[in-house]
């Protein structure tokens, strides 16, 4: 069998080294593992995962967030505004 994704909007920043106020403000604390500098951990539902300068951090449907590198990124998101 094969499945598609439910068409779903997500919001996402992307990490760029240089918009820490951007990614505080879009990270709640709860989530963030070393307050935001580099290396940067995100708790996400596997444990705790590195951010890397480039990745996109998703916040989930169901409120988590998670890194996601770029080229991956681009190929499943779409900009939906």
């Amino acid at each position: 069998m094969k499945f598609r994704t439910k068409p779903v909007v997500i919001e996402a920043v992307h990490w760029t080294g240089n918009n820490l106020d951007e990614l505080r403000e879009f990270v709640p604390e709860r989530f963030r593992h070393n307050k935001i500098h580099e290396p940067m951990g995100i708790v996400t539902l596997e444990g705790v995962l590195t951010v890397s300068k480039g990745d996109w951090i998703i916040k989930g449907i169901k409120g988590e967030f998670y890194p996601c590198k770029p080229d991956i990124f681009e190929m499943t998101y779409e900009c939906a505004e």
